[in-house]
């Protein structure tokens, strides 16, 4: 099957707006901090003393807070209930938009299509074919890579450097390929106190305005920053290697990538927001060696080192 390179630039920056010089890292590691810290009480203030002479006011009552009342709808779609293809498409839309607003892709056409070659590759072994698969590499040294629900995935130019091989590749693709077919995205989402304040737009799948989509996310930083629990992150390493098997790579790639990554020193910046959002890639090895134990020893893929396409 041929594949065509799906150029993101032009089709998303409509959306996400002008790229602007924002340190990419700084500001999802800022939205983790904000998100972190929202759950802590504020500071209260001591009410000023009355002035002299004046008597405090008698029987003067505070206003009642407003009871919040519970969306029979909402509550039924946050438990039950899903999100159709379009609307997963429309929300990772808006993400994968919104991040391209903030750091741009790297500027070299080859490096772009040889990373959606190799994707949509492992994507089409995943099974998941009703969402169209786009890659990208992203202009920042910080060591991450982040998938969007509808089938966007984007590395970081950081990490990729430190990739040896396209099965190593392969291996970093599946995971977050993984992220996009058990939906971990749309879970948070429905998990997260946004789904309530904003509960009536997304049980009644209002699709008249993509403002409800711009609402529910945030600016997209905040639901990247937003760390997954960690069986999320073990289930997709798991699911990973499996794409990357099935696709005829060695499936020791991504493994391979974790080793390296937690050799780094702990001090390293551009590990801070991967380590916020990711297990430690220590313990990712742990639980991956716990879990497949010697079931793929027998499997021998390629692992095309000359393939590889290197950055210049």
């Amino acid at each position: 099957m041929k594949l065509r390179y799906l150029v993101l630039a032009a089709a998303l920056m409509a959306v996400g707006g002008t790229a602007t010089a924002f340190d990419f890292g700084k500001l999802l590691e800022e939205r983790l901090n904000k998100e972190l810290n929202k759950d802590k009480p504020a500071q209260q203030t001591p009410a000023p003393a009355p002035a002299q002479g004046t008597a405090p006011a008698q029987n003067a009552a505070a206003p009642a807070p407003a009871r919040q009342r519970i969306d029979p709808a909402q509550l039924g779609f946050a438990l039950f209930g899903d999100y159709s293809l379009e609307e997963e498409n429309r929300i990772g839309s808006q993400i994968a938009g919104n991040l391209l607003g903030a750091v741009p892709l790297v500027r070299d056409d080859k490096l772009q299509r040889y990373v959606n070659l190799v994707g949509n590759w492992v994507a089409q072994n995943s099974g998941r074919r009703d969402v169209t698969w786009r890659f990208g590499v992203l202009d920042t040294e910080a060591i991450n890579a982040f998938a969007a629900p509808g089938g966007y995935i984007f590395v970081t130019k950081g990490l990729y450097r430190r990739l040896n091989s396209e099965a190593e590749l392969a291996g970093v693709l599946g995971h977050e390929i993984a992220h996009v077919t058990q939906k971990h995205h749309l879970k948070v989402l429905k998990k997260s106190t946004l789904i309530g304040a904003l509960g009536q737009a997304a049980s009644s799948r209002v699709r008249e305005s993509d403002q409800v989509i711009q609402n529910l996310i945030g600016n997209g930083a905040e639901i990247m920053a937003r760390s997954l629990d960690k069986e999320a992150e073990y289930e997709a390493d798991r699911v990973g290697m499996i794409y990357a098997a099935r696709a005829g790579y060695d499936p020791w790639g991504l493994p391979g990538v974790l080793q390296d990554l937690a050799g780094l020193p702990a001090g390293d910046g551009r590990t801070s927001l991967l380590y916020k959002t990711h297990p430690h890639p220590a313990d990712r090895l742990a639980q991956l060696g716990d879990a497949v134990g010697n079931r793929l020893d027998a499997v021998r893929g390629k692992d095309p080192i000359d393939r590889f396409y290197r950055l210049r």
